[in-house]
């Protein structure tokens, strides 16, 4: 390996700001980062400039086309492209100009909309985010934009996101010189994402029409090893496994994406990339294109990437861990404590209104991770449950206690920490241990939030943190300028609001039932968690920060229970048409076979009541499948027929269809265990998981 040029490829395929330091005159440059420090609308003129360079250094890296990528709201990213290429009489020429760059016009008519707009009303524009960079993928330019309607509500998950962004940093800007912290003029979201996903042989993929159309496997029983013996984590990476994270980590490092470490998760099959803080909306960026790259790396290595949160029964689930911090233009990590948090007034007004936030909010944090997907892994191994809460860890607890108490607590010094082993020098502990139970965890200088989904994009659960910081920080502030000092202020926040600080095991039933007792939301599934955008108090508060507006937070309500009704009834059609075509003739000509077998053993005179044992018992369990396969269909006739308000209809999905699906599902389950694998029609959990 070249050392140097590992160093030089880092960034390559991205126009990043050094590059465009580089290419464009000096005075462009300042124009275009003065328009950034003070929010103002760039120029026309500085656009062109930027344009320009921006087609010759892509061009230079083999870009034909360029297209304006975004995040519309089916959670996936969307592009169109055009060519450079411009015809001019008979020769042809090389356009792009500041305009294009700024802004396109894509068909807006087919992406959900919630009913923002009538299908016959097409326009929609997208526009250039300028502080997250283009880059050269695949012989086209993309530039990172906005998307929104003809009529200027945002129809993509970027435009809350940078609006969240806005109103937490004018509320920061706002609350701290009023505790006697000056000179800060932004305050910026920074989070690192963790993304776990799955490998699998594109041999079984390729033979599994559940996991190519919905992203799961809807049968399938255990093999007789998972995760019980805990040795894929962290463990040595197979020859494939290995090859793949090595091109991935490549491809990733030439996009400026700081992918840092990489690892086996729990789960056999299962694995992590983890990448280096960044802006959130860079963060977020980065990790949608990730996920592409990842699934287009894996195909090359005869791989499938598995996205989806739970893709396999009986082993941990996929997650997307959101490690979330806040920082000002100055270099104050507002979450970092210091070596004395008690004295530390902006860690502890942070620590104040986010838990604040936690509790008064928590059902707006748990609508942002929702989704028919995450349902099947909130609650289950190594993911938080889905009632949300804070673990702080012993230090801040007694933190905690001495702001509410107001008695000095002597907070025992954690110290080093001794191996036991003489050759092995001594190191610093952490001032918290993990708690891998907690959906939303302190974790030395930032919050993890460990309830986003593998596929989600980290654009909603982040939108709602800024959201929820902003607002406490403007309560703060307006507590402090009406008289209160900054200590009752703080020691209100934090005592009404400490019933969401849980240090203990989140996977316990006794947290359940302690946490009922403390009154906090336990939405347990994605129909129950969307309600609370029905709520005035949510509604009005995200549409005060102007994060979302009133009309855009029902235009989500309306696509999110959609696409709950939409993932439901693919993944119940796709049950049905694998039992009827795949699995019921493969058991019937098993049956046959047992059953041939059991007459002419009889006829031979051989005694084998067993065999008609077990021909009677497999007769059982596959009349019992079919019966609930067809009250399977007839319910998905129902549901798909209903007329009633969405709501309605999502929870006939979900208590008629899904549940029907799951009771389905154990049935044929038990069937794959008593039939000759030679028979079974669909790769097994030990092709799958093992395969690789």
């Amino acid at each position: 390996m070249d050392f140097n040029k590992l160093v030089e490829d880092y960034g390559c395929k991205a126009f990043t700001d050094d590059v465009m330091k580089e290419r464009i005159p000096k005075s462009a440059y300042k124009a275009f980062h003065e328009s950034l420090d003070n929010g103002e609308e760039l120029s026309r003129e500085c656009a062109t400039v930027i344009a320009n360079a921006m087609k010759i250094w892509a061009v230079e890296h083999g870009a034909t086309h360029f297209t304006h990528w975004f995040t519309p709201m089916t959670g996936l990213t969307a592009e169109k492209h055009d060519a450079f290429l411009e015809p001019d009489g008979s020769k042809a020429v090389l356009e792009f100009s500041g305009k294009t760059l700024r802004k396109g016009e894509p068909d807006a008519s087919s992406f959900p909309s919630g009913g923002l707009r009538a299908t016959f009303e097409a326009r929609g524009y997208t526009a250039w985010d300028c502080t997250s960079p283009a880059f050269v993928k695949d012989g086209s330019l993309y530039i990172p934009t906005l998307f929104c309607s003809y009529t200027g509500e945002a129809l993509d998950k970027k435009t809350p996101l940078l609006r969240s962004s806005d109103a937490l940093s004018a509320a920061a800007c706002r609350l701290l010189p009023l505790i006697g912290v000056d000179g800060v003029t932004k305050v910026s979201a920074s989070v690192g994402a963790e993304q776990e996903y799955f490998l699998v042989d594109d041999q079984y993929y390729q033979k599994r029409m559940d996991l190519k159309l919905t992203g799961r496997t809807l049968f399938g029983a255990m093999a007789p090893k998972g995760q019980e013996l805990e040795d894929h984590y962290f463990g040595s990476l197979k020859r494939k496994v290995a090859a793949f994270m090595k091109d991935l980590d490549n491809e990733l490092w030439k996009y400026g994406i700081p992918s840092k470490t990489k690892h086996n998760e729990v789960a056999p099959a299962q694995h992590e990339v983890a990448c280096v803080y960044a802006k959130v909306n860079i963060t977020t960026d980065n990790n949608h294109l990730l996920m592409q790259l990842a699934q287009d790396i894996a195909k090359k290595h005869g791989l499938r990437c598995l996205l989806h949160e739970k893709p396999f029964e009986g082993v941990n689930g996929s997650g997307k861990h959101n490690n979330w911090s806040v920082v000002t233009n100055t270099g104050i990590n507002l979450f970092n404590p210091g070596k004395n948090p008690a004295e530390n007034k902006p860690f502890i007004a942070a620590l104040a209104c986010t838990i604040k936030g936690i509790d008064e909010y928590s059902e707006l944090l748990r609508m942002a991770i929702a989704s028919a997907g995450n349902d099947h892994r909130l609650g289950a191994n190594e993911a938080p449950p889905a009632i949300i809460s804070m673990f702080l860890g012993e230090e801040l607890d007694a933190l905690v206690e001495e702001i509410c108490t107001g008695k000095k607590l002597n907070l025992e010094d954690r110290g080093r920490f001794a191996t036991g082993v003489s050759v092995v020098p001594t190191f610093s502990k952490d001032n918290t241990d993990r708690n891998r139970t907690s959906p939303f965890a302190f974790t030395g200088n930032k919050f993890e939030f460990r309830g986003v989904g593998s596929s989600q994009s980290i654009a909603g659960p982040n939108t709602i943190l800024n959201a929820i910081l902003a607002q406490e920080m403007i309560e703060m502030a307006e507590a402090i300028e009406s008289g209160k000092t900054f200590e009752e202020v703080v020691k209100e926040f934090v005592s009404q609001h400490r019933r969401i600080i849980f240090n203990g095991d989140g996977y316990s039933a006794e947290w359940e039932e302690e946490a009922a007792r403390r009154k906090l939301p336990n939405n347990k599934n994605t129909v129950d968690a969307l309600r609370c955008l029905k709520d005035p108090k949510f509604v009005n508060m995200l549409d005060d920060l102007g994060v979302y507006s009133k009309v855009e937070l029902a235009s989500r309500y309306e696509i999110l229970l959609d696409n709950y009704i939409k993932t439901i009834q693919v993944e119940a059609l796709t049950a049905v048409k694998m039992f009827k075509t795949q699995i019921y003739p493969a058991v019937c000509d098993y049956l046959a076979k047992v059953s041939k077998e059991a007459s002419a053993a009889k006829k031979a005179g051989i005694p084998a009541e067993f065999l008609v044992d077990d021909a009677k018992q497999l007769a059982a369990m596959i009349n019992e499948a079919k019966e609930k396969n067809a009250t399977l269909e007839a319910n998905i006739i129902k549901a798909q027929a209903s007329e009633k308000e969405i709501f309605e209809v999502a929870c006939m999905w979900r208590d008629d269809v899904f549940g029907l699906m799951q009771s389905l599902r154990k049935t044929v389950d038990a069937i794959e265990e008593i039939v000759d694998e030679d028979y079974w029609p669909i790769p097994s959990y030990i092709d799958l998981l093992f395969g690789i």
